[in-house]
C-alpha cells in the first residue's frame, strides 16, 4: 500500500485529514518526517536540514490560507554533536522567522539514521480555511514562485563539488510560502503546496475537487537552475513538473480575482492553465498529463 492508498484507507476514522493541514475550530495543524536516505542528500547541512524540515510543516499551513504560529520539531540521530544540533535548531528558527512565527523546541531521541519530524500550527482566518476541494470548470489554475529548484539542487549534490555543495543547499532552504496563502485566502477555491510535484498535485486536486485541469506548459514558471542541469526541454518540464518537494502553492482561483491576487502575492503568482470538467482529465498541452512525482519512502 503506497502514502495516497493509506490516506485514503483512514479517512473515514480522520474527519480532520485529507488536506494539507487539518482544521480543529480556528487552528490549523500539520506534522511531518523526514529522513537522511529519501530526504537529505551527502552535503545536506544540518542548517539547512533545520530550515527545511520544519519549513515543509509551515508549507502545508500556507496551502491552508492560514497565519503560521508556531513550530516543533523532533531531532533524532546516532550521536547529538552540539554543533550540528545548533545548526540545525538555527535553521529552524531562521525559517520561522522568515513567515513570522516562532520555533519553539521540541524533542531529542536516537536513531541509527538522521531522522526529524516537524509540526507546525496557525490560524485560518476569517474567510476558513483553503481546502482542495472547492476547485470549479472555469477557475483559473495558478502557481506561485518557480519551479524545478529541488531537482536542480539534487543534481548539485550529486556533482560532489564544494561550490556545486553551496549553491545546492541554498536551493534547498525554499521560503514557506505563507505570505501568498494568506493573499489568495479569501479567492482561492482549492489550493494544496507542491510537496509531491506539480503533476501529483493537480491530479489530487482534481481527486478531492472532482474536475480536470488543462496545463499550459510553457506558461510554467521554470526556475533558472533547471536549465544548468537539464539537456533538453522535456528533461527541463519532467525535472518541473514531476521530480516535486519545492513547496509553492497550487491553486484553482476565479478568472477574475486572478489580477487582484497576483499583484498581492510576493512570491509571484502565474496562470498556468484552467480547470475543466472532470471528464476531460488531467492534461498539458492536450495529452494526458501522467499521476507521477515525489514518493514518500
Amino acid at each position: 500500500m503506497n502514502e495516497r492508498d493509506a490516506l485514503r484507507a483512514l479517512a473515514a476514522d480522520l474527519p480532520h485529514a485529507g488536506d494539507d493541514a487539518a482544521v480543529v475550530g480556528d487552528t490549523v495543524i500539520t506534522t511531518d518526517m523526514l529522513h537522511e536516505r529519501t530526504d537529505f542528500p551527502p552535503g545536506t547541512t544540518r542548517y539547512t536540514a533545520g530550515w527545511r524540515a520544519v519549513g515543509a510543516s509551515l508549507s502545508d499551513v500556507a496551502a491552508m490560507g492560514a497565519t503560521a504560529t508556531a513550530a516543533v520539531a523532533v531531532y533524532a540521530d546516532a550521536t547529538f554533536e552540539e554543533e550540528e544540533l545548533d545548526r540545525f535548531v538555527a535553521g529552524a528558527v531562521d525559517v520561522c522567522e522568515a513567515v513570522d512565527a516562532e520555533y519553539v523546541g521540541g524533542d531529542l531521541d536516537t536513531h541509527d539514521e538522521f531522522t526529524t519530524a516537524s509540526t507546525a500550527v496557525g490560524d485560518a482566518t476569517d474567510a476558513g480555511a483553503v481546502t482542495r476541494s472547492g476547485a470549479r470548470p472555469g477557475d483559473a489554475l495558478c502557481v506561485t514562485g518557480e519551479w524545478g529548484r529541488s531537482a536542480a539542487a539534487l543534481r548539485l549534490f550529486e556533482r560532489g563539488d564544494d561550490e556545486a555543495v553551496e549553491r545546492a543547499n541554498d536551493l534547498f532552504r525554499f521560503t514557506p510560502r505563507v505570505a501568498d496563502g494568506l493573499a489568495l485566502a479569501d479567492s482561492a477555491t482549492a489550493m494544496m503546496d507542491s510537496s509531491d510535484g506539480l503533476a501529483r498535485s493537480l491530479h489530487q486536486l482534481a481527486e478531492a475537487s472532482e474536475v480536470g485541469f488543462e496545463l499550459d506548459r510553457d506558461r510554467l514558471p521554470v526556475h533558472p537552475a533547471v536549465d544548468e542541469v537539464a539537456d533538453d526541454p522535456a528533461e527541463r518540464f519532467e525535472l518541473a513538473a514531476h521530480f516535486g518537494e519545492d513547496f509553492e502553492l497550487v491553486c484553482a482561483v476565479p478568472e477574475e480575482a486572478v489580477e487582484p491576487v497576483s499583484e498581492a502575492c510576493p512570491g509571484g503568482l502565474t496562470r498556468v492553465g484552467r480547470v475543466v470538467d472532470a471528464a476531460d482529465g488531467v492534461t498539458a498541452d492536450g495529452d494526458p498529463l501522467p499521476d507521477r512525482g515525489y514518493t514518500h519512502g
